[in-house]
This record gives C-alpha cells, sequence and structure tokens, in this order.
C-alpha cells in the first residue's frame, strides 16, 4: 500500500511541477522481467499457501537481494533510486539476521495478514518481533495511520526513493536522442 501512495505522490509533485508524463514511458529498463518476477515471488510467499512452508522465508530473501542489485544496476539511469536501494539494504540486512524473516511489532501485526501472525508466531517472511529476533529497529515497527500496515524504516525509504525517482523522471528535458540525465524545475 505504501508504495502506491509513494508512486502517486511522486506524480502528483512531477505534473503538478509540470513534469511530464510520457517521459515515464520513453524509460528504458535493463532486464524489467527480473524486477517484476522479484516482486512478483515476494508477493506469492506472502500471501499464498507456500506462507506455510518452512523454508519459503529464503525465497523472500534471495528475491529482495534481486531487487537491491536491479536497483545498483539502475543507479545511473534512475537519479535517486539510491534511497530505494539504501532501502532495500537495510531490509535485507534486518531479514537476514532473523534467518530470512522481517520481524514485525506485536502490536501492530494485529492488523497485518488478519491478525495470524499473531497467533502462529511467523508466516512466509514475517516473525513476530521479540527478545529472540535481531535488529528489531530496522524491523516492521513504524505505523503511518490510516494505512494499516507496520513499516520498516527501510520500506520508509524505499517508498521516499520511489516518490523521489518519479519526480526527477517526469522533470527530465527531452533531446532528440532521448531522454537526459538533467532534470528541470526540480
Amino acid at each position: 500500500m505504501l508504495w502506491f501512495f509513494a508512486i502517486g505522490f511522486g506524480l502528483l509533485l512531477g505534473i503538478a511541477g509540470g513534469g511530464n508524463l510520457s517521459n515515464l514511458a520513453r524509460l528504458k529498463f535493463r532486464w524489467p522481467w527480473l524486477l517484476v518476477a522479484a516482486i512478483l515471488v515476494r508477493d506469492i510467499v506472502i500471501f499464498s499457501p507456500l506462507s506455510r512452508v518452512e523454508g519459503a522465508q529464503y525465497v523472500y530473501s534471495v528475491s529482495l537481494a534481486l531487487i537491491v542489485l536491479w536497483t545498483i544496476w539502475h543507479l545511473k539511469l534512475l537519479p535517486g533510486v539510491w534511497l530505494v536501494t539504501a532501502g532495500g539494504v537495510l531490509n535485507l540486512i534486518v531479514v537476514v539476521a532473523n534467518a530470512g524473516r522481517m520481524p514485525v511489532a506485536p502490536d501492530l501485526a494485529l492488523p497485518q495478514l488478519g491478525g495470524a501472525l499473531n497467533q502462529r508466531g511467523h508466516i512466509g517472511q514475517y516473525t513476530l518481533m521479540g527478545p529472540d529476533t535481531h535488529l528489531n529497529w530496522l524491523g516492521d515497527w513504524v505505523s503511518l495511520r490510516p494505512l494499516p500496515e507496520a513499516y520498516s524504516p527501510g520500506d520508509l525509504l524505499i517508498a521516499i526513493g520511489i516518490a523521489l525517482v518519479i519526480l526527477v523522471v517526469l522533470h527530465r528535458r527531452r533531446e532528440s536522442d532521448g531522454v537526459t540525465e538533467k532534470p528541470e524545475n526540480v
């Protein structure tokens, strides 16, 4: 949900500041299917029966690592994507430190996944935050009301990065050979 708000906020700021939506259509990503596949795998692990299979959390860890690598590969193409990379790295660190699972604050875990996380202790790549989890300050403990989910500091950096990438891309000038790296009106 946070990503949709970040995309919407970036679009709103970009358009309000005179940006051009057609700049998004002209972006040329390297291996876009890798990013899409990694995001799909990540979501399948959460919302499918795989969430009950021990070891599925490692699939999430690999997909998160692929997302980080994809953003690193696009650092020069997408100004601002470094924030997405930094947020992804923070999330990857806490997930790896907790055997492939993201710790979630107990008081924020109730609305997430229908309260099942509080009942079972872990689901897919999520685990209930407690004395046995590591780097809890990097886990999902941030509440952004009215959004029902819990977010990590890494998630917040990713959201800011997504909004910034969209804002900057909307303000790029078009030259005869394509989109330049220089933003305008930002």
